[in-house]
């Protein structure tokens, strides 16, 4: 059988298909404009205090209300611009690249994501993702959270256990656990220049620890030629 026949590879998205800091950067982008509207200061003043304090450590919400003082604006009020802005964020070249090659070579693609449905929704749609996906599968829409494996077995009772699944992440706390056990062959995409949100360690018990470790998607079409 070849790839197009038996093969099902199914990505993580944050920080695996882009950048999740671009997302935090875009949704600073907006509450900065949404601030300066409510204050003497320019946006662009404020989105840098933002990313600065997010830099830091600190709590970028807790920190911009103490210092700009906007009016009639809570926490509660610059969470909920973060989780549902229309984010300005985009796919690479080389995320795009693999899709397509994926695309016209393997059986399906899936996607498998923790998180709220309307903000990874609006990742998906603003990265184009509906093109190139069979499947998506968003934690609070499916009720569990990686590492279950029923958020994995879904492929396999979709499209059953006889065919090669691949999966590729980069959360080493929870993202290999479950493909791992179920047999599936697991990659991890190393983080670059450290901009990960979730920071990856591989000082870890073998079950955390994927079987492939790559710095470019370009790899990865030979590693599944050989599976």
């Amino acid at each position: 059988m070849t790839m197009k026949d038996n093969l099902v590879f199914v990505f993580d998205l944050d920080d695996t298909l882009y950048k999740e800091i671009d997302f935090l950067k875009s949704a600073y982008e907006e509450i900065a404009q949404y601030i300066a509207s409510k204050v003497s200061v320019d946006a662009s003043v404020i989105y840098t205090f933002l990313v600065e304090a997010y830099y830091k450590g600190a709590n970028p919400f807790e920190t911009v209300l103490l210092k700009f003082k906007p009016s009639d604006t809570e926490v509660s009020t610059l969470l909920q611009l973060y989780r549902n802005h229309s984010p300005n964020i985009k796919l690479s070249n080389e995320s795009k690249t693999l899709l397509s090659y994926l695309k016209a070579n393997v059986y399906k693609i899936g996607l498998i994501t923790d998180g709220r449905s309307k903000q990874q929704r609006s990742k998906i749609k603003a990265l184009g993702l509906e093109a190139y996906l069979d499947d998506i599968l968003i934690s609070e829409e499916f009720g569990s959270e990686k590492p279950n494996p029923n958020n994995f077995k879904f492929y396999e009772t979709k499209y059953g256990t006889s065919l090669n699944y691949v999966y590729i992440g980069d959360n080493t706390k929870k993202d290999f656990i479950a493909p791992n056990h179920l047999g599936w062959t697991s990659i991890c995409l190393l983080d670059d220049a450290s901009l990960n949100i979730h920071k990856q360690s591989f000082d870890l018990a073998n079950q955390f620890l994927p079987q492939f470790k790559i710095n470019h998607f370009n790899e990865v079409p030979n590693i599944i030629k050989h599976i």
